[in-house]
């Protein structure tokens, strides 16, 4: 007998219920309970809600007075 308990699955990400065991033949280990749940995750990585938020750096402040001036 092993000396650890048995792994419980982790939740589905989308709806929190217990994620479905691999199922044989299955493409690869899925961490959603439901083909809806895989369906509802995958429309939020194609509609960007996954999008991590970009932050751009300050522009340049130009200087007055500078080299690019012509005096008159």
């Amino acid at each position: 007998m092993p000396d650890h308990p048995a792994a419980r699955p982790a939740p589905c990400p989308i709806c929190g219920r217990p994620a479905s065991p691999r199922r044989v033949g299955a493409r690869s280990p899925s961490p959603f309970c439901s083909d809806r749940c895989r369906q509802v995750d995958l429309g939020r990585w194609l509609t960007g809600a996954y999008a991590l938020p970009l932050e751009e750096p300050p522009a340049p402040v130009a200087e007055e007075g500078g080299e690019g001036e012509k005096g008159g």
